[in-house]
């Protein structure tokens, strides 16, 4: 098996800024700073979507991006956008999201501040509960809970105004009203010089939990893109260029394609190269999943940021830079990560609602406590609990982390998803048609068998060679290694032509060859087919796939039967069994002769088997399985099962494939392992679940938070907890996902 094989992903995206005609639509990246919540990313989006050229634009809380697809040069118009809207924003530049260490070790040292000046006013709290009754000085409560609202707290007042300058809302606005009251009442008590007790704790409580919260939330949401920061990890920073006989290291910035570069034992491979000198194995884990070393040598593929373990390789580069496996890697998960799964669809249309709501139903608390019971204190502390109680963070990341995490382990284990819609869509997935060649198989086949009619061996094996040579069809390349190997001369051809699922045909010396399939044979009207039949059903039995070589023109007659065989790869039965044990059911559809086809899948344990099958019916042979199954996954690694992949509802390509196959599918196995299908099927069923999870918690916890404290069951210091626990608690239940492992060890068929 071809396990060091590696994708090729798409182009890198158009850099920002590029300008270019209407018609052209740009990706552009920005970096949001500032954003807290729900209600911050859907007012970022519409303030966006308001651009003049901008087509569709989407903003990730969890990474603190916005995505755009616009035409022409926005990139100025769409910041001005997002700073009227009240947040910061600058071109995001390839760096690894979340928030910079120093902005955390800021964080630290103000959550520290506010612990320690919260203290004391908890503590006669506290000491309440256990019958002791005493007070802290109301000059010395003033003097501990000033500095929390005003200067650890000040970040809540400068994006409430912000929001408020953009007539919207955010989770910043209600904490600075709820807090902003329960320190205002206890001023106005301290003035009045009324007794009693005062609230100074419960604001300076909640802005201590809020920011204990969000310092939490902050350290959680870093560990999501512990999967980009582990493959950034990899880049080296200088390569060994081999130039003029003589060695020197320079920053891999300054390699370019075809320079030639040494890679020494233990040394990381600096760029995607091709191995000119030398044998080694590279352990190629952190890229592609593979679990043992890849032996490598003359002609072997290396990739950049895999290690080489005990030879000395020379290696020419063949890509570098934003080109490199690796940076598309990292470029593939970075947006798949960014994209928006439609079932956040029905959050965004909640957080267009949410804080206006929440502070009407904290108006109508108000008034409602203190008109029915005259008690305008205990009226105006409910309504500071349903304020600060209220919580649109929780909705805000319950989506995206779960997406980042998911995709960031499926990366770790060789699974490329490439968007959130493909990681939603893959776990409805209940029926998986697999392709043959190259996915259940080999995809090596050899020549296994000529059986020739009235002509030599050897002018069967130089007319098929002929007609084969320059193709890079698996068949061809077996048919010519084969030739090469028996020194068998082939003649040039001309006239060369590929007709779709039948074969092909050329001219050699004055002569019409084709290499056939069974139905082009017949449509041909060939003589002599008849005689071969026996031949044909024989090998077919044995699993060999079948081709005639047969002469049009000038006579139209058969002149041999090739015979080739490929081997099933050793994970292929494994994999379907895994699939039925997930109650997925195993289809094969290939465009082999029917013998071959079946033999495969007795082999690898499928029952429904589709032979026969042209590239372009492929795709109807799929809308018919959706239609008696449900939603269905293609997995092919060819350009011909491109049309199939695009009409399945989850594409699945094999990264040992054709960049088509891959391009057209939704999800990229990064080596020719079948086994990984189901993996792929089940890291999105789980990564759902906790979509789901998130959004059932994040939903209950409002719906049931805000009318208790609307009844005056929930004092703001509770309040306050509960909704920092709310979103940290969203984030470590997607956190949970990092110990998702593949289903079961995999023989690696090397």
């Amino acid at each position: 098996m071809a396990a060091s094989a590696l994708p090729a992903f798409a182009s890198p995206r158009p850099s920002p800024g590029g300008g270019g005609s209407p018609l052209d639509v740009n990706v552009l990246e920005l970096s949001v700073h500032g954003m807290t919540c729900a209600s911050c990313v859907a007012r970022v989006e519409k303030a966006l979507l308001k651009v003049p050229g901008v087509v569709a634009a989407g903003v990730n809380l969890a990474t603190e991006t916005a995505t755009l697809s616009a035409s022409g040069d926005i990139a100025r118009a769409a910041i001005e956008a997002i700073r009227k809207a009240g947040y910061e924003s600058s071109v995001r530049e390839e760096a690894i999201p979340g928030a910079p260490a120093a902005a955390i070790g800021r964080d630290t040292l103000e959550l520290a501040a506010a612990v320690l000046l919260t203290a004391p006013l908890v503590v006669p709290m506290v000491a309440g509960l256990f019958g002791a009754h005493w007070m802290l000085p109301v000059w010395l409560q003033w003097l501990l809970a000033t500095p929390v609202q005003f200067v650890i707290g000040a970040r809540f007042y400068r994006s409430a105004w912000k929001a408020l300058a953009a007539r919207a809302g955010n989770m910043d606005l209600l904490v600075a009203i709820g807090t902003s009251a329960a320190y205002g009442l206890s001023v106005y008590l301290a003035l009045a010089e009324e007794g009693g007790h005062l609230y100074f704790e419960a604001s300076a409580v909640v802005i201590t939990l809020v920011r204990a919260g969000k310092w939490l939330e902050e350290r959680a949401k870093r560990q999501t893109t512990e999967a980009i920061r582990a493959l950034a990890a990899l880049r080296p920073e200088t390569a060994r260029l081999l130039a003029g006989g003589e060695e020197r290291v320079v920053p891999v910035a300054l390699v370019r394609v075809t320079d030639v570069v040494v890679v020494l034992p233990g040394e990381r491979v600096p760029v995607d190269a091709e191995v000119v000198e030398g044998a080694s194995h590279v352990d190629e884990s952190l890229v592609t999943g593979e679990s043992l070393p890849v032996p490598k040598s003359p002609g072997s593929r290396i990739t950049g940021g895999s290690v080489n373990a005990e030879g000395r390789l020379v290696a020419r580069t063949v890509a570098v830079g934003a080109e490199s496996t690796l940076a598309r890697i990292i470029r593939a998960v970075e947006s798949a990560q960014a994209a928006k799964a439609p079932i956040q669809r029905l959050v965004d249309r909640v957080s267009e609602v949410f804080v206006p709501a929440v502070v009407a139903i904290a108006f109508a608390t108000l008034l409602a406590w203190g008109l029915a019971t005259g008690n305008w204190e205990a009226a105006v502390l409910n309504a500071v609990a349903v304020l600060v109680i209220a919580c649109p963070c929780a909705l805000g990341l319950a989506t995206p982390t779960a997406v980042m995490v998911g995709t960031g382990m499926a990366a770790r284990h060789g699974i490329l998803i490439k968007d959130a819609l493909a990681l939603e869509i893959a776990h409805r997935t209940r029926v998986v048609a697999f392709d043959k060649t190259g996915t259940l198989t080999e995809g090596k086949p050899s020549l296994a068998e000529i059986v020739p009619l009235d002509i030599a061996r050897d002018e069967a094996m130089r007319l098929a060679a002929a007609v084969q040579r320059g193709s890079a069809h698996p068949l061809a390349r077996a048919v010519t290694e084969a030739a090469r190997r028996e020194v068998v001369p082939i003649p040039q051809a001309g006239q060369m032509r590929t007709v779709a699922g039948r074969g092909v045909e050329a001219v050699i010396e004055a002569r019409t060859i084709a290499i056939a399939s069974r139905r082009w044979a017949g449509e041909l009207n060939v003589a002599g087919i008849e005689r071969l039949e026996s031949d044909a059903a024989r090998l077919e039995a044995q699993g060999m796939t079948v081709s005639w070589l047969v002469e049009s023109a000038p006579r139209a007659r058969a002149l041999a039967l090739l015979a080739f065989g490929d081997a099933l790869k050793p994970q292929s039965a494994a994999a379907v069994a895994t699939l039925r044990s997930l109650g997925i059911v195993p289809v094969l559809v290939t465009g082999d002769n029917r013998g071959a086809a079946e033999a495969a899948g007795r082999a690898a344990g499928i029952d429904d088997v589709r032979a026969e099958v042209l590239p372009e019916d492929k795709a109807a042979v799929v809308a018919q399985l959706r239609r008696s199954y449900g939603a269905v996954a293609m997995v092919g690694d060819g350009i011909n099962d491109a049309p199939a992949l695009a009409a399945a509802d989850i594409g699945i390509a094999m990264g040992t494939g054709t960049d088509v196959a891959m391009h057209t599918a939704g999800v990229t196995l990064m080596r020719g392992d079948p086994s990984l299908v189901a993996d792929a099927l089940d890291i999105s069923r789980r990564t759902h679940a906790k979509i789901r999870q998130n959004l059932f918690w994040a939903f209950v916890y409002n719906v049931v938070g805000v009318p208790l404290a609307a009844l005056g069951l929930l004092s703001p210091v509770i309040a306050g907890a509960a909704m920092a626990l709310s979103s940290v608690s969203v984030v470590s239940n997607a956190l949970l996902l990092r110990r998702w492992k593949p289903a079961r060890p995999r023989t690696t068929g090397d």
